[in-house]
């Protein structure tokens, strides 16, 4: 079982870690999360993305993904809600922005939300895009070679590898942006404008979400 060669794993990780660094929600929001907050929430929203991933690989195993993709209504509505949720993410960073902009070189720190919150808001970022599910149905399948095992547990397997590739870039991304936050504290005005253009872009990537097509 399992038996590929040297070139299907060559051509698999180089084309997974091709699409784990181009830039998407997924990576926007754990940026966002450590630059607010620290590694510790960029870290919980990792953890939230990857459940949510996780589900999407069990629909596609398990032929739910498929649904989604022959189904307008439900691609609609889930794209619909998707869409609202990053634009109401983007609304609040722009409200924290002015805040921030607002409050005096003096005025202590606003709290940060618990790290669970910011788990739960990955879990819904990800399954809330329905491309996130016809991304895994469409890119997962290539992988399936006759003869090499059962499908379901070939495309459990691919699915549970990009957990690796994304384990390897993502906690990097994670501990460079902490670090990058630690030196721009104490400079307000400037942080208040990095959370404007996180609140933009997450606005921007909700209308791209409304706009898409199967």
């Amino acid at each position: 079982m399992f038996d590929y060669s040297w070139a299907h794993w060559v051509a698999f990780f180089g084309a997974a870690f091709a699409l784990e660094i181009v830039p998407g929600p997924d990576l926007l929001f754990i940026t966002a999360k450590t630059a607010r907050h620290g590694r510790g929430h960029g870290f919980a929203a990792m953890f939230g993305l990857w459940t949510g991933a996780l589900v999407h690989i069990a629909a596609t195993v398990f032929g739910l993904a498929a649904i989604l993709a022959r189904s307008a209504v439900a691609f609609s509505v889930i794209k619909w809600i998707g869409a609202a949720y990053l634009v109401w993410l983007g609304i609040q960073s722009l409200r924290s922005a002015q805040r921030g902009a607002a409050s005096s070189e003096a005025a202590p720190p606003l709290s940060a939300p618990s790290r669970w919150a910011a788990y739960r808001q990955g879990i819904w970022v990800d399954l809330l895009n329905p491309k996130v599910a016809l991304f895994f149905l469409a890119f997962i399948p290539q992988f399936v070679e006759p003869g090499a095992g059962p499908v379901t547990a070939q495309l459990a397997l691919h699915g549970l590898l990009l957990f690796v590739v994304a384990g390897v870039i993502e906690p990097a991304l994670i501990l460079i942006g902490d670090r990058l936050t630690r030196m721009l504290r104490g400079r307000r005005r400037l942080a208040a404008w990095a959370e404007r253009g996180v609140g933009a872009i997450f606005i921007a990537l909700g209308a791209r979400l409304a706009l898409a097509h199967r």
